[in-house]
């Protein structure tokens, strides 16, 4: 089932804004950006639009984004064209104290996930209703599969404690199906991230537990936004 629009009071919709503003004065001197999909990364591009001599060009993680650089006026390239991005930028559905995300509500998991992994710097910009004690408190965990093995990859979680219930009338950019997944047990989310991938069918899951960002810019009530380093950043 697609999840329903999530409501957005003026206050969050100020908070993203603010943390997508944030965000923007990390794009000095990078030569290709990665670009996430989600509410808050339409600021972050809106943003772009006014600095783009400070880029060459952006890598979006889904055809919605690559839509919107275009309107922006902003070069969009594929991943095989440019190799590692030198900085990613993108929202998140939940986040840990330990910088572990869940991601995908918006149907972009898998190519968010390659760009993580493919960017020397990660950036998640989120609005503080994002962030939660521990993941397992949070939201669906998103599950992109293969549609031959759709049943058989849900019975396979259901064997993990999970509730899969499919995303109905939806495909991913690339042809996929996903499974939002209730109850999943996340007392371990990086040993979880494993089993879920591990599973014949399964294409990727929502779960960032293993390439975390680097820097959270979260958004609060308030006009700041506060910066979060990774530990070992």
């Amino acid at each position: 089932m697609t999840p329903s629009p999530e409501e957005t009071p003026p206050a969050a919709d100020a908070s993203k804004r603010r943390a997508a503003e944030a965000a923007l004065a990390l794009v000095r001197d990078v030569r290709f950006l990665g670009v996430g999909t989600g509410s808050t990364i339409r600021y972050f591009i809106e943003g772009l639009a006014g600095i783009q001599t400070h880029f060459e060009a952006a890598v979006a993680s889904s055809e919605q984004t690559a839509a919107l650089l275009r309107q922006a006026g902003i070069r969009v390239l594929d991943l095989n064209e440019t190799g590692d991005v030198d900085l990613y930028v993108d929202g998140a559905d939940a986040f840990d104290p330990h910088f572990r995300l869940i991601k995908g509500h918006g149907g972009a998991l898998l190519r968010e996930k390659i760009l993580a992994t493919a960017s020397r710097k990660f950036v998640v910009v989120v609005d503080s209703r994002k962030r939660f004690d521990r993941l397992a408190d949070s939201v669906a965990v998103p599950v992109e599969v293969l549609p031959f093995a759709r049943s058989f990859t849900a019975r396979q979680i259901v064997r993990l404690g999970g509730a899969p219930a499919l995303r109905e009338h939806y495909l991913t950019d690339n042809g996929n199906q996903i499974l939002d997944i209730l109850h999943l047990p996340l007392n371990d989310p990086p040993r979880m991230e494993i089993q879920l991938k591990s599973i014949p069918g399964v294409i990727e899951s929502g779960i960032f537990a293993h390439r975390v960002p680097d820097i959270i810019f979260v958004a609060g009530g308030s006009s700041t936004v506060e910066s979060l380093e990774r530990p070992d950043f």
